[in-house]
């Protein structure tokens, strides 16, 4: 697919907000019938440009309140592939990244309380090439922006 125009833009940005939208909700907003946005959505799906559709569950009111970020530092080289397949089954394990720097991977956690921390910890460290990590508890969250909307 070519560049995106301004109008996949605004369907893009729309169902960020509300990935429940309908397509003739999407298509008020951006002065184009239904069916025009469905062929779009399916476009920009067929693409892999929107790779799928999620809710945001909001972890403090279903009563996970502790969050932490996990450096974690690995034994020898390990593929990123490798790191993923450990953590992803790990529900407490938010998102994951391997970045530059000391760490090899930094982990976003979301759990009960600490103890359900210290359990995720275990299971976070039982990956094979896994030498150690370090964990820093959240405070407090000034800003989180999941998903920032392109609406130039």
């Amino acid at each position: 697919m070519g560049e995106l125009d301004q109008i996949d833009r605004q369907i893009i940005a729309f169902l960020v907000r509300d990935a429940r939208a309908t397509f003739a909700e999407i298509g008020t907003e951006v002065s184009l019938s239904a069916p025009a946005v469905k062929r779009r959505v399916d476009r920009l799906v067929e693409t892999g440009i929107i790779r799928g559709f999620t809710a945001v569950v909001d972890a403090a009111a279903a009563g996970w309140s502790t969050e932490a970020i996990v450096e974690v530092y690995c034994s020898g080289t390990v593929a990123p592939q490798a790191l993923q397949r450990a953590w992803e089954g790990v529900p407490e394990v938010v998102g994951a990244w391997t970045v530059t720097g000391a760490p090899d991977a930094v982990l976003r956690v979301v759990t009960r309380d600490v103890r359900h921390l210290e359990q995720a910890l275990e299971r976070i460290r039982s990956a094979e090439h896994i030498d150690h990590s370090e964990t820093v508890i959240v405070l407090s969250t000034l800003i989180d922006r999941h998903s920032p909307a392109t609406t130039d």
